[in-house]
C-alpha cells in the first residue's frame, strides 16, 4: 500500500469526504467513500467507487455533473488537463461547441458530460452531436457513465499528486 493511500486512510471522515469532492462533485458519493476506508490498493478504491457511483440516483449524479466546466471553458486544473483538446481548437469548433452545449443543456437540464482525457474538440463535438439524439433517461445514464470514467481517473491522480498537497 502506499504512503499517500495510508493517509488518506487516516483521515477523519469529513477530511476524506472534502479530499474526494474535486474527483466527484456528489457528496453522497465522497461520504460514502470516505466512510467505506480503509482500501488496502489504488483498485480496491476504483472498485468501491464504481460500486457507490453506479448505486447513487439521479439527483446525486446531476449534482456531479454540475461541479464540472462546460467543454471548452476554464476549471480546475484537472479539469483543463482533461480538456487539452478543446484548447488547440479553431473558432468555428469552438463557436459549434458553445452552440452545441446550450442545446444540450436545454434539451437535458445539466452540462454535457464526457470524459475529455485525450479528446480532440472536433471529437468531442461529434460526440456532444450525437448524444442529441438520445432520450433523457438514455442520456442521463450515458453521462453518469462518463462520470465514473473521470473519477476513476481524478482517484488516481489524487493519490499520484499525494493526499496532503
Amino acid at each position: 500500500m502506499s504512503k499517500d493511500l495510508d493517509r488518506f486512510n487516516a483521515l477523519p471522515v469529513d477530511e476524506a469526504a472534502e479530499r474526494l469532492l474535486p474527483c466527484c462533485g456528489s457528496r453522497a458519493w465522497a461520504h460514502r467513500m470516505a466512510e467505506s476506508r480503509p482500501f488496502q490498493s489504488l483498485a480496491e478504491l476504483r472498485e468501491k467507487s464504481d460500486r457507490i457511483w453506479r448505486s447513487l440516483g439521479g439527483e446525486d449524479w446531476r449534482e456531479a455533473f454540475a461541479a464540472h466546466p462546460r467543454i471548452g471553458e476554464k476549471g480546475s486544473r484537472w479539469s483543463e488537463q482533461e480538456q487539452a483538446g478543446a484548447r488547440s481548437a479553431d473558432a468555428q469548433t469552438i463557436a459549434e461547441l458553445i452552440a452545441a452545449n446550450r442545446l444540450y443543456e436545454t434539451r437535458f437540464d445539466h452540462i454535457f458530460i464526457v470524459c475529455a482525457t485525450g479528446k480532440t474538440a472536433a471529437e468531442m463535438l461529434g460526440l456532444l452531436r450525437a448524444r442529441l439524439g438520445n432520450d433523457p433517461e438514455t442520456e442521463l445514464r450515458i453521462a453518469a457513465e462518463e462520470q465514473r470514467k473521470i473519477i476513476n481517473l481524478r482517484l488516481e491522480k489524487l493519490l499520484l499528486k499525494g493526499i496532503n498537497s
